[in-house]
């Protein structure tokens, strides 16, 4: 994932809006959204190369979404696949604080990983060591920590708070993820990859031939406990690929 979008108990009706895309080289082999066969009640996509996920949501509210922290300079070319992070807690049912408890995250390259129960939600970086509980609001994360002020993420956060005034209409959801602008140069941050990627990855939506966006979901979380979980799959040029929505009730809301 390289954006993540989340209303947190700031909507009446929604406590749960998540608008996210995933960046990824198009040529990683990749599963759209589905209920795992292994794991009935994960709802994900999957990286077939790694076997992990970015993103998921689960048939009792378990919440688990991943960004890479962009840091060239301490990339570790042999570490673990982060995306085992997001599917192992969607798989278990450790409570958020013992499953971060219990993480060796010094052992992977720089992430940052939102994690849900339907009670709570908690953000993490092992880039700092720090979580953060997170209070009612809307929040982004991109490539960096959590609310860092990058150009999308301020743009997206914006979109997101406007669009739960159209709720349970989701165009403005669908809006703010297709949002390829790029961003002007005084305006981006530094993060030690060259200046025409920086530019490139500003957008919210990447329209790259070999490396873009490939997928875009959008998750709501109604107060009576009704999920959509919405995947829109993208080829390479931001041509429009499958699209998946499925609609579940929660085992038990918890909010």
């Amino acid at each position: 994932m390289c954006l993540i979008l989340v209303a947190w108990h700031a909507h009446h009706e929604f406590p749960l809006v998540v608008a996210a895309n995933r960046d990824e080289f198009h040529a990683r082999a990749t599963a759209p959204a589905a209920f795992w066969a292994d794991h009935p009640q994960v709802l994900a996509g999957r990286d077939l190369a790694a076997g992990g996920t970015w993103l998921g949501f689960t048939c009792d509210g378990r919440l688990a979404a991943l960004t890479n922290f962009r840091d060239p300079a301490r990339h570790q070319p042999y570490a673990p696949s982060r995306g085992r992070l997001v599917a192992d807690f969607l798989c278990g049912e450790t409570g958020i604080d013992a499953y971060l408890d219990s993480l060796d995250s010094g052992r992977y390259n720089g992430f940052n990983l939102l994690l849900g129960d339907g009670r709570r939600l908690v953000a993490f970086s092992n880039v700092t060591g720090e979580r953060h509980e997170l209070a009612p609001g809307i929040y982004g994360l991109s490539n960096a920590l959590l609310d860092t002020p990058w150009p999308k993420v301020g743009a997206g956060k914006a979109a997101l708070e406007a669009a739960l005034h159209h709720l349970p209409d989701e165009h403005g959801l669908w809006a703010l993820l297709c949002d390829d602008r790029t961003h002007p140069d005084h305006l981006l941050p530094a993060t030690g990859v060259p200046r025409e990627w920086e530019r490139l990855l500003s957008a919210a939506f990447i329209r790259g031939v070999d490396y873009g966006t490939r997928s875009s979901t959008v998750i709501t979380l109604s107060a009576g406990g009704k999920v959509t979980f919405d995947e829109q799959t993208w080829l390479p040029g931001g041509m429009a690929g499958e699209r998946r929505r499925y609609r579940y009730s929660l085992i038990s809301t918890g909010v």
